[in-house]
């Protein structure tokens, strides 16, 4: 399997994962904490420097209470839509 950092549905998923963030009125800090983890780590997967797994997907969207938005995003990117 190819590594898919950087590729369209990649770009795609951090637009997404920033503009949920961002919807939440959340700063990278501010999501960082709910995440327990430090504020390069949001920073690093906004920037596609770092891919999630699902856990750490689940929860981003959790902490933003943006689960709304996971079936959109699932969507787009497996029905091959997701563009940069």
């Amino acid at each position: 399997m190819t590594k898919t950092l950087r590729t369209p549905e990649h770009v795609y998923l951090c637009q997404r994962l920033r503009q949920v963030r961002l919807d939440a009125g959340l700063t990278q800090a501010d999501l960082a904490e709910r995440l327990d983890k430090p504020q390069s780590f949001v920073a690093k997967v906004e920037t596609q420097e770092r891919r999630l797994d699902v856990i750490e997907f689940a929860k981003w969207m959790a902490a933003c209470e943006g689960l709304g938005a996971v079936s959109e995003i699932v969507t787009t990117i497996g029905e091959g839509r997701a563009e940069a």
